[in-house]
């Protein structure tokens, strides 16, 4: 039986751990969850699993067919594309702020991150190293005072932590997100917004490199589709005119 804890809700720790199943792929794209297993593996009544089955829904990791069952559906390039595009309008915005606002204080705390960073990286530790890499991001928002920014990036980027998992470390070396992380704290720090905003570009597209070799080598993994025009046109421009300085 996974622990639950009693004193917090229940739906959302069997949403959160079915999320990261799927994510890391314990749960694989095709696989069926029982919401009477799910109940029981986490000794609750049935009802908070079908919330935490609505919710997986909604962030697109499974779907829910009447009278056949609940599955884990397939990476989507589409969905991934799709969120990729609001989470760089939404990065860049919360980058050019930076520049303006976040303390010292904030930006120290920043370098910190990457520097487990690295420490994750040396170990091989690839679950500690998006853990650290999610709270730099959460900590941009929160340096200029605006957490509903990564709550906004949060609700879409499931499909998008699927494919980061994937693409470590062979698609995207850890040491180049690195240094990406550097180099948008490099620019917030000297005040270059345009700089900034270039930096979080180049890091959030990374993941549009990673794709179609990701596609290519676990098919069976992913939905058979083509990416829509707002990422397909950036692919001939991708890691052209890389930040200076690096």
């Amino acid at each position: 039986m996974l622990k639950i804890d009693e004193k917090g809700a229940v739906a959302p720790q069997i949403y959160g751990a079915l999320r990261q199943a799927i994510i890391t792929m314990a749960l694989k794209p095709g696989q069926a969850l029982s919401e009477k297993e799910i109940a029981l593996s986490f000794g609750s009544s049935r009802q908070p699993a079908r919330e935490a089955f609505i919710k997986l829904a909604e962030a697109g990791l499974v779907r829910i067919l009447p009278q056949r069952g609940t599955f884990v559906v397939k990476v989507s390039p589409r969905q991934v594309a799709d969120a990729r595009f609001v989470r760089e309008a939404v990065e860049v915005a919360v980058a050019r702020h930076c520049c303006l606002s976040a303390s010292a204080a904030a930006l120290d705390a920043l370098e910190q991150v990457v520097a487990g960073q690295e420490e994750a990286a040396a170990a091989n530790d690839h679950a500690g190293f998006l853990a650290l890499d999610e709270k730099f991001h959460k900590g941009l928002a929160e340096a200029i005072g605006c957490s509903e920014a990564w709550r906004v990036i949060e609700m879409g980027k499931a499909q998008m932590d699927r494919v980061r998992y994937l693409s470590l470390p062979e698609a995207s070396p850890m040491s180049l997100l690195i240094d990406q992380h550097r180099d948008i704290l490099r620019a917030i720090r000297a005040g270059d917004a345009d700089g900034a905003a270039a930096a979080v570009r180049i890091h959030l597209r990374e993941i549009l490199l990673a794709l179609p070799r990701l596609a290519k080598a676990f098919p069976e993994l992913f939905e058979d589709e083509e990416l829509p025009g707002h990422a397909a046109d950036l692919q001939p421009a991708l890691r052209v005119g890389a930040v200076e300085g690096r």
